[in-house]
Parts: C-alpha cells; sequence; structure tokens
C-alpha cells in the first residue's frame, strides 16, 4: 500500500500513561548482559534492588507499549510488514536521571517521513514527562523496506566522518546465545528476534539480537569504562545500527575519548569486525 505522507504526518500525537518499577530495571540490564560475575560490586549496581541505578538506555523499553515506539507503527496513511522493518537509527535526550521506578507521561507522534527511493524513513518522537517535569526524549528511525518513492523529501543524512587514531578503549561482550529471548521480555516481541521460520522470511538464516540491546550494551561498557559507572553522567546517546548482529556472537566496543563525548564503533568478532553500530556519540558532564 503507498505511503500517504501528508495523512501520516497530520496524525494526531497519541499519549499515553506508563510505568515502571525495579523489576523491569533489573530485568533490562539482564538483558543487556549485566550480572557477569554475578558478585561483582560493579555489576550489583544494575542488578541489586538495595543498590540499583538505572541505565538511560532503559528510557527505550520503560513502560512498554508507549505511543512512540514501534508499538505505533499502525499509523495512519502508513502501512506496515514487521518482516519489511528495520531499525536505521536510535537517539536519547536525558532531561535528568532517571528513578528505578516511576510513573509517567508519554507523548508520541511521527516527527518525520522521508523517501530513500527504495525504503521510506519514520523518525518516531517520545517525549516522556512526570510530575516534576521532562525525563527524556527518544527518537527511533525506522526503515520500511520497499515502501519509498511516494514523492517526498529525501531527508538529511546521518553519515559522520569515523574516529581517528587509536581507539582509547577496546571493549569485548560476548553475548549469550539466549540473549535476545531474554531481552524480547523487555517489550519487544518482533519475531524476527526468536521465530526461525519469520527470520528467513525476513532474509536472515536464524533470529537476530535487537539493534536495541547492542544499543544497551554499548551505552553500559561506555559508562563502566569511561564514566566511573556513574549513569548520571549521560546526557545524550545515539547511534546508527549499521549491520546485523546474532546471538553467540561477540560484540567489540572501541571507544574514542573526546571533549565532553565518547565516540563508539562497534563490530562483530566473528565475522570480521562486521559493523554492528556506526556514528555512536554519547555526551556526558
Amino acid at each position: 500500500m503507498p505511503i500517504d505522507a501528508a495523512k501520516a504526518l497530520a496524525a494526531e500525537p497519541r499519549t499515553a500513561e506508563i510505568g515502571w518499577d525495579s523489576r523491569d530495571v533489573q530485568l533490562y540490564h539482564l538483558g543487556i548482559g549485566a550480572g557477569r560475575p554475578a558478585t561483582d560490586p560493579a555489576e550489583l549496581r544494575y542488578t541489586l534492588e538495595s543498590r540499583l541505578q538505572v541505565l538511560p538506555s532503559f528510557a527505550t523499553v520503560a513502560g512498554t507499549g508507549a505511543p512512540g515506539g514501534l508499538s505505533a507503527l499502525s499509523l495512519p496513511g502508513v502501512e506496515v510488514d514487521l518482516a519489511r522493518i528495520l531499525h536505521g537509527g536510535q537517539s536519547l535526550t536525558l532531561h535528568r536521571p532517571l528513578p528505578a521506578q516511576g510513573r509517567a507521561t508519554a507523548t508520541g507522534r511521527l516527527a518525520a517521513l522521508y523517501d530513500k527511493g527504495k525504503a521510506a524513513v519514520l523518525v518516531l518522537r517520545t517525549d516522556v514527562s512526570d510530575a516534576e517535569g521532562p525525563l527524556w526524549t527518544n527518537d527511533s528511525q525506522i526503515f520500511l523496506r520497499g515502501e519509498g518513492g511516494f514523492g517526498g523529501e529525501r531527508g538529511p543524512s546521518t553519515r559522520l566522518e569515523p574516529p581517528t587514531g587509536a581507539p582509547e578503549q577496546v571493549v569485548e561482550r560476548p553475548i549469550r546465545e539466549d540473549q535476545a529471548l531474554l531481552y524480547r521480555l523487555s517489550g519487544d516481541w518482533n519475531p524476527l528476534h526468536a521465530d526461525p521460520e519469520f527470520a528467513r522470511l525476513a532474509g536472515f538464516d536464524r533470529p537476530i539480537l535487537h539493534g536495541l540491546c547492542s544499543y544497551g550494551m554499548t551505552l553500559k561498557a561506555v559508562v563502566d569504562t569511561l564514566l566511573d559507572g556513574d549513569v548520571t553522567r549521560v546526557r545524550s546517546y545515539s547511534t546508527r545500527f549499521a549491520g546485523v548482529v546474532f546471538p553467540g556472537e561477540t560484540l567489540r566496543i572501541r571507544l574514542w575519548r573526546q571533549e565532553g563525548s565518547v565516540r563508539a564503533a562497534v563490530s562483530a568478532v566473528e565475522r570480521d569486525d562486521a559493523p554492528v553500530l556506526a556514528d555512536t556519540f554519547v555526551r556526558y558532564a
């Protein structure tokens, strides 16, 4: 079905009340590989309720069903086939540190719609506030394969010049065989990450890991190695999903510290450093 850009962009924002608690936070942290070694004090900050801090990327799953995420893809003027969706990029702005439990109002809308020729790109924005004010803003860039050519604007290029020089840190993070099955319990039920038959329909020989799982694993590596384990220093975090990664592989995370920010490049070790995340920035205080 052709995209009706005018109808999609004119759609009213959607608002929902969301909530989360420490169990949701702990499950998310386990889903991105926290808790290894289980008794490490640095890991207990992510897994033990009495010491719990919240990695900012939890905002991508907090209050599953919030109106601006992948669950919002049933938009007026846009018909979506889950087998043709690719998550192209993600950006997160923190307005203040995330609490381990809370209730908030999430307002989601289609912020932009671009025509890339062979694909359409949706930019889905979610603004989340609680009684004390704004908490975070999430932007998801979603590629709809085969849905371009509707005559819309092509949109800006998001490609950045790669960092130069040797990285300050190189971190490797193994991905468990069941990592996608655990991560999806935080709310992304796309069968692409669990069902082999569905994955084959989408062009993959087996289920792939959620891009947002790699996204969370990378932010945790940045916090743990370059930000003294202090999640409250993160101000914003953005990436472009450059390629897939499969459960059972290993992420190689290269980090370059710049003034007030960290650049990261993430690849899959077992496939000759095939790119996974690119154009990745963490801004910090």
